[in-house]
């Protein structure tokens, strides 16, 4: 299997040549030369071996159709090392729970930081771990997160032998138990930035950093963000995983996926699990107030907001106007044209912040099953608390992927699952703004916002965040 770039340039090459890079040189993101296939047996046999032997077994044998320059046993006992060890509070890893008469519920929210980021960042730790390892080569880890990325992957990455993580943040745009999560770790390897700006100014800066191919090699630079392939790869597994739970509970062919979604990088996990013959019937995208995708999908215009028209929201990690793993969709949809994706993301959407496609490709989308819809506040807080009033606790994320899923969902057949992106302690304000009442906390999080804060301020410029990873990177 080898990987070439959404822009066309460059050779194809191999899963661990690619796993340490994050963008492609020329600026594009790294995908597959081709799908591999799922056909009946081939579910059949997951659905086994998901029940007998359980998720890291199924993880593993996914990555196998991905990865041919690491063996199967090193797969099995990477993803054993991910999955294991009673770092998830659910045995099933991935447990699927009716919330309604054709929805479903997908929790991927049990890992150590309680969001579905741990989901692929717990595989990446060990992965990054063994890859550096053999080659005897050194990571300095540069991402941005809007909350749930930047724990997920300090937490993954803490005290791994050869890397150190430099993690940008939006400058009091996250909720107090995120910048908690994140700013009380005191790891020696781990650094917290604060950028003055939204998620996109940081993510512009890694942008630009990582486009500088001769400081990005100098200084070790590499990616956890979902432009990373092994991030989605990791998520591909766990659409596989819920849609066998699902099929085999409701007797149902295909099943449908509502997906709360900001960077494009969660639901772009389902278009490929799709596009490996993953019985999916449709792909519902749910944005917040910043809905820069839910305008595409039903103009075809995609139109980038500036950091002062993205809005701060009470599902924060949605507040997003620049989805980075969007052009692997479109790469898709323009049949795999290098050429055209770069006149498109390296051309018109720098020089005019938008680009627009025309109607005949628009038209193709409906072939790739998408469809979307957005949510406000008011609807947040009307879906938590009818779900509180059931037992059932759900975060504003979640509960934008409740209100998407009910009013893009009516006409379906097909079981829909909305998955949850994370647990509702992360969002206690809403919650009690929402139900009255505060959300369950999990025992290893009591007192968490309670302790020291370790994080420096750095101005919005990639030179003076370049000169921070000078002074303290590996």
């Amino acid at each position: 299997m080898r990987y070439v770039s959404t822009r066309g340039g460059g050779k194809p090459r191999s899963f661990t040549d690619i796993l340490l890079e994050g963008l492609a040189p020329d600026g594009g993101l790294y995908l597959p030369e081709e799908y591999p296939q799922l056909d009946k047996r081939t579910l059949s046999d997951f659905s086994k071996l998901l029940s007998q032997e359980g998720y890291a077994a199924l993880a593993a044998k996914v990555l196998a159709l991905y990865i041919d320059d690491m063996d199967e046993l090193t797969l099995a006992r990477l993803c054993e090392g991910a999955y294991g060890g009673g770092k998830f509070s659910a045995a099933d890893i991935v447990p699927a729970t009716q919330i309604g008469q054709q929805m479903w519920l997908g929790h991927l929210s049990y890992g150590p930081t309680a969001a579905f980021k741990d989901m692929a960042m717990q595989l990446l730790g060990e992965l990054f771990e063994e890859v550096l390892s053999q080659r005897g080569q050194v990571l300095n880890i540069l991402g941005a997160t809007s909350g749930d990325t930047g724990s997920s992957a300090e937490y993954a990455m803490a005290n791994r032998r050869g890397i150190k993580v430099f993690m940008l943040t939006p400058r009091g745009r996250m909720s107090p138990f995120q910048q908690a999560q994140m700013f009380s770790l005191t790891d020696p390897n781990i650094f917290n930035i604060a950028i003055a700006g939204v998620f996109d100014d940081c993510q512009d800066i890694v942008k630009a950093i990582s486009a500088d191919l001769e400081f990005k090699r100098a200084h070790h630079i590499g990616a956890v963000n979902s432009i990373n392939w092994a991030r989605l790869l990791a998520q591909v597994v766990y659409y596989i995983g819920l849609y066998l739970q699902v099929s085999e509970k409701t007797g149902a062919e295909k099943v449908s996926f509502c997906v709360p979604t900001g960077n494009f990088g969660n639901v772009c996990a389902g278009h490929i699990a799709r596009q490996m013959g993953l019985p999916i019937d449709r792909l519902i995208v749910a944005t917040n107030e910043n809905n820069v995708l839910e305008e595409f999908f039903t103009t075809g215009r995609y139109r980038v907001r500036s950091a002062q028209q993205t809005l701060a929201t009470s599902s924060p990690s949605m507040d997003i106007s620049k989805a980075s793993n969007f052009e692997r969709f479109i790469f898709d949809l323009l049949g795999r044209d290098g050429a055209r994706c770069r006149e498109l993301f390296a051309n018109q959407l720098r020089n005019s912040g938008y680009f627009e496609l025309p109607e005949a490709v628009f038209a193709k989308i409906s072939d790739f099953g998408f469809q979307s819809g957005s949510s406000t506040h008011a609807n947040r807080l009307e879906q938590i608390r009818l779900l509180d009033r059931e037992g059932i606790e759900i975060d504003p994320h979640t509960a934008d992927g409740v209100q998407v899923a009910k009013t893009q969902g009516a006409d379906l057949t097909s079981p829909i699952v909305v998955l949850e992106t994370a647990l509702p302690v992360k969002f206690s304000q809403t919650i009690r703004e929402a139900t009255g009442h505060g959300p369950k906390v999990p025992g290893r999080f009591a007192d968490i916002e309670k302790g020291p804060r370790r994080v420096v301020d750095l101005e919005n410029d990639p030179e003076v965040v370049k000169d921070y990873l000078r002074e303290f990177g590996l």
